[in-house]
């Protein structure tokens, strides 16, 4: 369907090796890529697949979407889990840095929050508001007691400067907040990206 210039679609199926699939076909892709993972516990799933695969990494830059800043070696790290998996593959890595210009993605792989949070953009927050495409420092209102960081995340444009987004969501009520979102409730971050301008979204659902 289309929603403001901006083409969604739900993938059939949308279970996490479909969302393997889709990182495998851009990794084989011919030329440099840059792809942005988000964090969560649908990536472990996804990640674990792809480490049992035989890819050519060396010329894919992996980034972040977002992550909680904490070391590398805390639970709650995204860079950390995600480096421990593909860190040996010859993939580049790029850190987030507050203030950090960033180059468009390929491909920005985003989770959804039960809030309809994406990265760490949440609906209610403490932001530093920079121009263009880059990484700002937020603060959830109120912290998640899951994880009570502050973050970094990769701004509306920087997200938006993608060639394609993937939003990988689990849930009956996510898939239920996605479909108001869709009908024209703004109250959710994750409308901007469905209804906003920007580029193609597919939308991996899973019970």
């Amino acid at each position: 369907m289309t929603e403001h210039g901006v083409r969604v679609r739900w993938a059939e199926p949308g279970d996490a090796a479909a969302v393997a699939d889709r990182i495998e076909a851009e990794v084989r892709k011919p030329g440099a890529k840059r792809i942005a993972f988000t964090g969560g516990a649908t990536p472990l799933k996804v990640l674990a697949l792809l480490s049992g695969r035989d890819l050519d990494w060396t010329g894919v830059t992996i980034g972040l979407t977002d992550d909680r800043r904490v070391h590398d070696d805390h639970p709650a790290s995204n860079f950390g889990k995600i480096h421990a998996a593909l860190g040996q593959t010859g993939a580049r890595f790029e850190r987030l840095e507050e203030g950090a210009r960033v180059e468009p993605f390929d491909l920005v792989w985003l989770g959804m929050g039960e809030d309809g949070h994406v990265a760490s953009i949440f609906p209610h927050m403490q932001a530093l508001v920079r121009p263009g495409p880059t990484v700002i420092a937020t603060t959830p209102i109120p912290l998640p007691p899951e994880a009570p960081f502050d973050r970094l995340t990769l701004n509306r444009k920087a997200l938006k400067a993608a060639g394609e987004i993937i939003l990988v969501v689990t849930g009956a009520s996510k898939k239920a907040l996605i479909e108001r979102a869709l009908a024209g409730c703004d109250d959710y971050p994750v409308s901007d990206f469905l209804r906003g301008d920007g580029p193609p979204v597919t939308i991996y659902w899973s019970e």
